[in-house]
């Protein structure tokens, strides 16, 4: 595949654009990556993603395909051959369909929302939340992973995809806040998961540095601390 084929249109700093190139990387696709300027949409993003105007988008040829998972899965059925991202059995693809929809829905809003907390009470909560997700989220791995290194067993898959292009922004969260959510002790399954995926040859290359990442996250947190202060 040529790499003018496949083009993604993207940031650095975003988790759902790293599941696209994640993706594209356990294929072995070579890929042009058209860098979005932060805080701005280009027009060729507006043109190719005209109903939520929001990255990623993956053009294949001169066709837009839109929504991150969606990626995911398009990419896993145009290009079928081994290594393939998602389960073959129906019940696991389910599963996995199920909790990146968990995540996506319930546990990164509740991350986000320790960033956007102005109480230390409300700080407090959301930390809760998110912790009570990985507890969910360990457990979900000791029944999917069947004592293997990813959730997709030995290799990286479609829910190893969903939740560890979170990482870097879960680590980001820790540091700003003095906390540690992956606990070796509450979640080692997960603790260890973390480190493996980090490590992967699909992955290293497109994960942020954690202190890179924590510059994009101050400007972040201000504007979510601003949308949700009281106007005077």
């Amino acid at each position: 595949m040529a790499k003018n084929d496949l083009k993604v249109l993207g940031a650095w700093p975003s988790p759902y654009v790293m599941r696209a190139r994640i993706s594209l990387n356990i294929k072995s696709l070579d890929y042009e990556f058209l860098e979005e300027t932060f805080g701005s949409k280009s027009q060729l993003l507006l043109q190719s993603n005209p109903v939520h105007k929001k990255i990623p988008v993956l053009i294949h040829g001169d066709k837009p395909i839109c929504e991150s998972l969606v990626i995911v899965e398009y990419i896993d059925e145009v290009w079928p051959s081994s290594p393939s991202i998602l389960p073959s059995h129906p019940y696991d693809r389910a599963t996995a369909r199920f909790w990146a929809s968990y995540i996506d829905e319930k546990w990164f809003p509740a991350m986000k929302g320790i960033a956007a907390a102005q109480a230390e009470e409300a700080r407090k909560a959301a930390i809760e939340q998110v912790a009570e997700g990985l507890a969910l989220l360990e457990d979900a791995f000791q029944k999917t992973s069947k004592g293997k290194d990813f959730f997709s067993g030995d290799k990286i898959g479609y829910l190893d995809i969903a939740f560890g292009c979170f990482l870097g922004w879960l680590r980001v969260t820790e540091k700003m806040n003095g906390i540690k959510l992956l606990d070796e002790t509450k979640t080692p399954g997960l603790a260890k998961w973390a480190h493996k995926f980090c490590a992967d040859a699909a992955v290293k290359d497109v994960m942020p540095e954690t202190e890179k990442l924590a510059e994009v996250a101050k400007i972040i947190t201000a504007k979510l601390r601003g949308a949700g202060a009281p106007s005077k």
